[in-house]
C-alpha cells in the first residue's frame, strides 16, 4: 500500500467547510476594518459590516460573539500584520540598525494601520465596563513593549532595566505621537521621513541613558 491515500468524500468536505469558514471570516474582517477605520468603534455595527461583506449576520455571529468581539479581532489581525513587519537587524551600526527598524515600523503602520488608530481611541475612553476591543489593544501593545524592550537591551547592554523600560516607553509615546500627526495631517506629513529622525532621537537618549549610567547617575 501506497504512503498516499485518497481522501475520503467526508474529510474534503470538512476541508472544504474549513476552507469556506476561513474565507468568510477573512472577508468579515476585511468589511469591519473598513468600517471601524470610516466610523470609529461606535459607528460600527453589526448591520453594516452585514451589508459591506454581503454575508448575513448569522454568518458573523457564527465566527464572532458580538460586535466588541469582532473589533478585537480586527485589531489583533492588524497588529499581527504590522509586528510580522519589522525587527531588528543584525548587522550594522547602531544607528543604522534603528534607522532600519525605524523605516520598517513607519511603513508597516501605513500598510496595518487599523489597530493603532482604533486602539487609541478606546484606550483614552473610560467606561464602566471595558470593551473587550481595548483590553485587546492593550495586550497587544505590551507585546509591541516587550519587542522593543528587548531591542533597547540588543542596542544598549549597560542599561538597567528601569532605563531599558523609559527608553522602551519614549520610543512607543513617539510613534504614537507621530501616528496621530499623520491622521491629522493626511499627505502632508511624511511619516517615514519623522520615523527617521524619531530613530536618531532614540539613539541618542539610549547613550545620554548608558553615559549616565556609567556615571552613576
Amino acid at each position: 500500500m501506497g504512503i498516499f491515500r485518497k481522501v475520503g468524500p467526508m474529510a474534503e468536505k470538512t476541508r472544504r467547510r474549513r476552507a469556506n469558514g476561513a474565507a468568510s471570516k477573512a472577508k468579515i474582517l476585511d468589511a469591519a476594518t473598513e468600517i471601524a477605520s470610516e466610523r470609529g468603534y461606535e459607528g460600527t455595527s453589526i448591520g453594516l459590516v452585514s451589508k459591506r461583506c454581503g454575508l448575513p449576520a448569522s454568518s458573523i455571529y457564527w465566527h464572532f460573539a458580538d460586535k466588541d468581539d469582532l473589533i478585537a479581532a480586527v485589531i489583533e489581525r492588524s497588529f499581527d500584520r504590522w509586528l510580522s513587519a519589522w525587527s531588528l537587524s543584525d548587522d550594522g551600526t547602531t544607528q543604522q540598525r534603528v534607522a532600519d527598524m525605524s523605516m520598517q515600523v513607519a511603513e508597516a503602520l501605513l500598510d496595518s494601520p487599523d489597530f493603532l488608530r482604533l486602539g487609541l481611541m478606546l484606550a483614552l475612553e473610560r467606561r464602566p465596563e471595558e470593551p473587550r476591543a481595548r483590553t485587546m489593544y492593550l495586550q497587544v501593545r505590551d507585546q509591541a513593549m516587550d519587542q522593543l524592550r528587548e531591542a533597547a537591551r540588543t542596542l544598549a547592554p549597560g542599561l538597567d532595566e528601569s532605563a531599558v523600560d523609559q527608553l522602551a516607553t519614549y520610543a512607543i509615546a513617539g510613534a504614537d505621537g507621530l501616528f496621530i500627526a499623520k491622521e491629522i495631517g493626511g499627505e502632508a506629513v511624511d511619516l517615514p521621513a519623522l520615523f527617521g529622525i524619531h530613530g536618531r532621537a532614540v539613539v541618542d537618549t539610549a547613550l545620554r541613558l548608558t553615559e549616565s549610567a556609567a556615571d552613576g547617575g
